[in-house]
């Protein structure tokens, strides 16, 4: 059995360490939005923990990149992972953090083989609902001409965003605002297309199985009638040796030893007396 490479041993180890930090990071994030008066004490506690899970994942990388056996092959083929890490440190993207971390546990969950396509689904629609209303909320709650001011609105505009209904009466006004609405509908048509695609695939696999299913009962149905066939010419041939046989024994009973036919003794044997007699007797 092939051994595990030691990233892959590095991966599967800070999986769950890595999902609880994504957990602790949304917490940090939503607190301050959602309570908005708390202490300066609580907003800077959330902000080390952001920074902290962001450090997390940026020194993960950072070994993953170590262990690679190939390091251009890694770094070209987790480029969503550089990007996480890399684009947060830019300040005035500071609402990109919450992507990065996004893309990040989205990636360690797809490289679990216990998750499958439906779960991770369902997790890809909460998190995006989620943050999504506490990205457009804290960025529309002090515009100006926002219409965007508690977390109600914020979710119902991000389900109408996501499934693409868009009634209008709650609309980011701010670019920042807009970049959320634009990613929200992206990812909704995204998923849904996934969605359908995979129920699609169901249905056809299931049909595939139905038709492979039928195609070995028609076989062995086959095979059966061809049994049957053979069985059946091999009881006539055995009969028609039968008959054949009895047929030929009777024949010769009928033609030499019937009733009526003089037994060969009977047709051999000399005249009686009698008969002698009455040839060479003369007539008185």
């Amino acid at each position: 059995m092939k051994q595990p490479s030691r990233q892959a041993r590095w991966e599967r180890r800070t999986q769950v360490p890595l999902l609880v930090l994504a957990v602790a990071f949304a917490v940090a994030y939503a607190v301050p939005i959602v309570a908005p008066d708390a202490g300066e004490g609580v907003h800077r506690a959330c902000t080390h923990a952001e920074w902290a899970v962001w450090a997390a994942f940026a020194v993960d990388y950072l070994v993953r990149l170590g262990l690679a056996a190939d390091r251009r092959v890694f770094v070209r083929t987790h480029w969503l992972d550089l990007a996480a890490v890399v684009l947060p440190l830019v300040q005035p993207l500071r609402l990109l953090r919450l992507v990065a971390t996004l893309m990040l546990v989205g990636r360690r969950a797809r490289m679990a083989p216990q998750v499958r396509l439906t779960t991770y689904v369902a997790g890809a629609v909460v998190g995006l609902l989620m943050f999504g209303s506490l990205a457009v909320l804290s960025v529309e709650r002090d515009a100006p001409q926002g219409n965007i001011k508690n977390l109600g609105d914020a979710v119902w505009w991000s389900f109408t965003t996501m499934t693409t209904v868009g009634y209008g009466d709650h609309s980011p006004t701010t670019g920042l605002g807009r970049l959320v609405a634009v990613g929200l509908m992206l990812s909704g048509i995204a998923l849904l297309g996934v969605v359908t695609a995979n129920i699609a695939a169901w249905f056809i696999a299931r049909f595939e199985r139905d038709d492979q299913v039928e195609r070995l009962q028609l076989a062995v149905l086959r095979e059966l009638q061809d049994e049957v066939r053979a069985l059946r010419g091999e009881v006539a041939r055995l009969s028609g040796g039968d008959a054949g046989g009895d047929g030929d024994s009777g024949g010769g009973g009928v033609d030499g030893g019937g009733p009526g036919a003089m037994p060969a003794q009977a047709a051999d044997a000399p005249p009686s007396r009698a008969g002698r007699a009455g040839v060479t007797s003369p007539t008185p």
